[in-house]
């Protein structure tokens, strides 16, 4: 086998371990999300380093998160120039966000974990 089909499997191998950790992220997630919550709302900028980790989220997270929770609403919110934020919205209108500036996938998703758990 040679260098580069070595690196190849490599990768594959990393890419695969990461959907593994983010469907069980999404499952201990989406265990709690409607439970306290109402709406979540993830504000990013398509290009800022700032908000790699949450583009990052995005792309791992998302989708085993709304296979988790169908009719929950995820709502993903891209602007230019944007802080990267968290928006959770409880029962009765209120609202907490969390900065997400320099965050990584990971990071994102223990603060949406953090924001699920918490009781209004």
């Amino acid at each position: 086998m040679s260098v580069a089909q070595l690196g190849a499997l490599r990768g594959a191998a990393t890419e695969a371990v990461l959907k593994v950790r983010a469907m069980a992220a999404a499952r201990a997630i989406g265990s709690n999300l409607a439970k306290n919550l109402r709406e979540i709302r993830l504000h990013f900028c398509q290009t800022s380093p700032a908000s790699q980790g949450a583009r990052a989220f995005v792309e791992q997270y998302y989708v085993p998160l709304k296979k988790a929770n169908p009719e929950f609403p995820i709502l993903i919110r891209e602007c230019s120039g944007v802080q990267p934020k968290l928006w959770a919205r409880y029962a009765f209108g209120k609202e907490r966000s969390v900065a997400l500036d320099n965050m990584n996938a990971e990071q994102v998703a223990k603060e949406l974990e953090k924001v699920a758990s918490l009781k209004p």
